[in-house]
């Protein structure tokens, strides 16, 4: 694996390189990275989007429609490509399909290109497009190998991966998963997934004097031991593992425990019935915007994340850490070699081990210092995952596998 690194200087008098980004759609954990890049005098990036969402697509698996309401292409240059698929989405991977990404890529002539994954058509295309043009292209995915695959898939991958120029990996996981298909480790690059470390900490600073107001507004307990779900209400991320194990608490600890639901989705009925059944206090917010997540934080006392090996990574541990808070997630969460350190920023179980889940539930119950030690270690060790280094990941990505450049 590359090491990070600052980024050497390009030359004296030297053009910036020229990158393309290729995303299916604008992200509210990627618009702040993306105006980051664009301030980078080595680099000149511009992003094509296959498509834009309307409230409807882009609430597909919320459980609502809804828009984000920070802004996501603001701060940096974009372009929209034409989506020609028959029923677009950002869900599906026909659901963006823009076969005119390899004029755009002729036209734009940059150094380097860089694409998310495989998960859609359009980065496929821009995989060609590039092998056609000669332009070096980078692929940040996020496959690992927490999740068993059949033989064959193990074969496509590995052909698939040839045609890259270079790895960007965003955690340990997804860096082993190149190393096991025979990727050259000196095209490895370190550039981890991230959020915004420092409005998380800013917000949660400011919102801590008005915690028991926050509280009573999302129908918290005022001395409840708060036990947060943030996400989609869908069988990957399995909320259901939560309220079960809250349900095996010792009858002591039940009294003081609440679960509090930030989220919609699929689930969300049978999460209610089974919060009735198992006598589990649950406070259930709904989708919450990315601007009032802070508060959410803020509300708990940790976060928990029971998902399957689907969930690739787990950005809301970042911001929970961010935020003050430990994460108690399962082993088969992309993050939780990187970010979760048991008994230090938070815990780990195995995955649908609820009797697990509860005793660590009840550990926390127990010991009211514990979650805000974990909490205080978890702020200082997401510093280590910032935009800085996913910058100067990217950077000497760029500048090794540039057209023109030894790779």
């Amino acid at each position: 694996m590359t090491a990070p690194a600052s980024g050497q200087a390009m030359g004296y008098g030297r053009a910036p390189h020229r990158l393309v980004i290729v995303e299916t759609h604008p992200i509210q954990y990627k618009a702040p990275l993306f105006r980051k890049l664009a301030a980078v005098p080595e680099l000149d990036v511009t992003v094509l989007y296959a498509m834009e969402p309307s409230p409807v697509e882009q609430g597909a698996g919320f459980g609502a429609s809804f828009a984000w309401d920070v802004p996501l292409r603001t701060g940096y240059r974009s372009e929209l490509l034409e989506n020609r698929a028959r029923h677009p989405s950002v869900t599906t991977f026909r659901g963006c399909d823009t076969p005119g990404i390899a004029r755009r890529l002729r036209e734009l002539r940059p150094d380097a290109v860089l694409v998310n994954g495989w998960v859609a058509k359009t980065c496929l295309q821009a995989l060609r497009a590039c092998r056609r043009l000669g332009i070096p292209c980078l692929v940040r995915g996020e496959a690992n190998l927490l999740r068993p695959r059949a033989a064959w898939k193990h074969l496509l991958h590995r052909l698939l991966l040839r045609q890259y120029a270079g790895y960007l990996a965003i955690g340990s996981a997804n860096r082993e998963f190149y190393r096991f298909h025979g990727c050259p480790e000196e095209r490895i690059f370190w550039v981890p997934y991230v959020v915004d470390n420092d409005f998380f900490a800013t917000q949660a600073a400011a919102c801590a004097a008005r915690r028991a107001e926050i509280r009573a507004g999302l129908g918290v307990a005022p001395q409840a031991t708060v036990f947060l779900f943030c996400g989609k209400l869908q069988p990957k991320k399995r909320p259901l593992d939560l309220l079960r194990a809250v349900g095996q608490l010792p009858a002591d600890c039940r009294a003081r425990a609440q679960v509090l639901v930030a989220g919609d989705g699929e689930l969300r009925a049978e999460c209610e019935r089974v919060a009735r059944e198992l006598g589990v206090a649950t406070a259930f917010a709904g989708f919450i915007n990315q601007s009032r997540l802070p508060e959410v934080y803020a509300a708990a006392d940790v976060l928990v994340l029971p998902s399957d090996a689907g969930e690739t990574w787990g950005l809301v541990v970042n911001e929970a850490m961010a935020s003050g808070r430990p994460a108690v997630v399962s082993r088969a969460v992309g993050c939780a070699a990187d970010l979760v350190l048991p008994g230090q920023t938070g815990e780990v179980f195995e995955l649908g081990d609820t009797a697990a889940l509860a005793g660590i539930l009840t550990r926390y119950l127990r010991e009211p210092a514990l979650a805000a030690r974990q909490g205080t270690a978890a702020s200082r060790h997401i510093q280590s995952f910032s935009y800085q280094q996913v910058i100067a990941g990217i950077l000497t990505a760029v500048q090794t596998c540039a057209r023109g450049a030894r790779c």
